[in-house]
């Protein structure tokens, strides 16, 4: 009867874990979604995507950025490695999770308990089919121990299992984010600085567009040219909507290749006028250091691949938001007008970014 509560009482513990803090529910959500990340394939548009683009908003002000107050002793010991993943990294999982591993503990202690305790009861049923022991319980009794102990760990077993799961894809969501902060760009406008990806958050949204080199120049080309009846003022736009665009040449499916000479070297169609490659240089950076990018974009290239869309030719775009998440997948060329016109509200800066109160009002 003891296990039988103990199994009611995990089933009930298990029930309301999925309603612990925000932060966790968010996790657990997230790492369902990743799960099935599919890709987007934006819908054909014609040439000309830029006759409702809206006029640029003035700049934001320019905010503060936040240091970090950990001495260099401290940030060696955060970040020592186990486990495949970084001391700082795992004290973030705590942070977002910090339920889990309590439960995690709890019920795999529960499952050694009904294990413990079916090898008795079967013990007890073996005593009871034979009959030559006069302690022994009734037979029906003794199954009745055996079923609920079995039952006990099997369920309890499995909440084990999944808690331990859930907490590896967050790990393995956080490492990402952490890879992708520490991508490098060269800004196209001085291209002898280098930046991380991570130095554009709470600042700038981040476009990585990636493709085979006739994406590149088709992404160059809709940036830098006046496309049909249209004059182009996408570059002003993006800067007014805080994005920088990362334009990422796949020479192969496991390879980058050198992004910046295909973007300068890229010409104007029959339908492009006034073009200018050096229109768009103030809200486009190259990557930097091609090794880490293609490391980080393999797996996003393979979940494309897996859902049967060619990357070189319609490319790939992975959208992240002003806290460092990725924000959208996609397939295709990006659609400007529509993305320029909703990003605040897309990625939820115009609701609750903290330090936002000078350009959305609120505390």
């Amino acid at each position: 009867m003891q296990l039988l509560r103990i199994t009611i009482t995990a089933l009930l513990l298990a029930q309301s874990s999925a309603f612990t803090t925000p932060g966790s529910g968010r996790a657990h959500l997230g790492s369902r979604a990743r799960d099935r990340a599919l890709y987007a394939a934006e819908p054909e548009t014609e040439t000309n995507t830029n006759t409702k683009t809206r006029p640029a908003p003035e700049a934001p002000a320019k905010r503060k950025s936040f240091q970090s107050s950990n001495t260099p002793q401290e940030e060696q010991q955060m970040a020592q490695t186990f486990g495949g993943y970084t001391v700082k990294q795992r004290l973030r999982e705590e942070v977002e999770s910090p339920f889990r591993k309590i439960r995690f503990f709890f019920f795999a202690s529960s499952t050694g308990s009904a294990l413990t305790a079916l090898y008795f009861s079967a013990t007890n049923a073996l005593k009871a089919y034979l009959g030559t022991y006069s302690d022994a319980m009734p037979l029906e009794e003794a199954l009745t121990s055996c079923g609920i102990n079995l039952g006990a760990a099997v369920v309890c077993g499995f909440l084990a299992v999944r808690d331990y799961n859930i907490g590896q894809a967050n790990l393995e969501r956080i490492s990402r984010g952490a890879k992708l902060a520490k991508l490098a760009v060269a800004p196209a406008f001085e291209e002898k600085t280098l930046r991380t990806l991570a130095d554009y958050r709470r600042n700038s949204r981040v476009l990585i567009c990636a493709g085979g080199k006739e994406y590149i120049e088709d992404v160059c080309r809709s940036l830098n040219a006046d496309q049909l009846s249209d004059v182009n003022t996408l570059p002003e736009a993006i800067e007014g909507a805080e994005l920088i665009v990362v334009p990422v040449l796949l020479s192969s499916n496991t390879s980058v290749g050198d992004t910046k000479a295909a973007w300068r070297e890229t010409v104007a169609a029959s339908s492009d006028d006034n073009f200018d490659m050096t229109r768009a240089d103030n809200v486009v950076a190259f990557p930097w250091n091609n090794g880490p990018w293609m490391e980080y974009l393999k797996s996003e290239i393979e979940t494309a691949e897996k859902q049967k869309f060619d990357v070189l030719s319609k490319g790939i775009t992975l959208t992240v938001k002003k806290n460092g998440k990725i924000l959208r997948r996609a397939t295709g060329r990006p659609r400007w007008a529509e993305m320029v016109g909703t990003m605040e509200v897309l990625d939820g800066s115009k609701f609750g970014m903290p330090g936002d109160s000078a350009n959305y009002g609120g505390p």
